[in-house]
């Protein structure tokens, strides 16, 4: 692994655990065992370490994700797919994960943090799960519902799942099966079954 992707790591981890505001540069080049001024020099700001942390993270799930999605299947399938692949991604990274939760717009935006660049970045987890309910929709598998709002539904079912997982102390054994199988339920076309 290089310097700068030991940076990253680091990053991910302490920001995931301490937020934007209690991690310092100092404490991210400690855990990753290179000097400040190295962080500095890859990163320059705190602001821009932490969105590279965070969209480092963003993109290796987002690559996940596409994989997952891409073999044809019908929508509701490739929701299921979409969100198994989230839940394992997650359970894979835990340690590191929690910079998403901190690093979203789906969380408060850290004070500092630009925003309208994370908003961005997370808008293609929506489009992805836009384009499965479109499929499902037109393929039947999927009941007629306003494609945006459930993606974004669905998308806070995997974020409320997540931050319980990893951030609450409630027992959530379970959980993320139990989450797929409820959305499915949702969406699920059933006969006789009106949007």
């Amino acid at each position: 692994m290089s310097k700068k992707e030991a940076i990253l790591r680091a990053a991910q981890e302490a920001f995931g655990q301490l937020g934007f505001t209690a991690a310092t540069v100092k404490d991210v080049a400690g855990r990753a065992d290179v000097s400040f001024g190295l962080v500095s020099h890859y990163f320059g700001s705190k602001q821009e370490l932490f969105l590279a942390a965070g969209f480092d993270m963003a993109d290796s799930l987002i690559t996940r994700l596409t994989e997952a999605t891409a073999e044809p299947a019908d929508g509701l399938e490739l929701v299921r797919r979409y969100m198994v692949s989230y839940f394992e991604f997650t359970e894979e990274h835990r340690n590191r994960f929690p910079i998403l939760l901190r690093c979203s717009p789906f969380s408060h935006i850290e004070v500092g943090v630009n925003g309208k660049k994370v908003a961005e970045k997370f808008s293609i987890f929506i489009e992805g799960l836009k384009r499965c309910v479109t499929i499902g929709i037109e393929d039947g598998s999927i009941r007629s519902l306003p494609v945006e709002v459930t993606a974004l539904i669905i998308y806070g079912n995997i974020v409320g799942s997540v931050r319980t997982s990893l951030l609450t102390p409630y027992e959530s054994d379970g959980i993320f099966a139990e989450t797929i199988n409820h959305v499915m339920r949702s969406l699920e076309n059933s006969p006789g079954q009106e949007g």
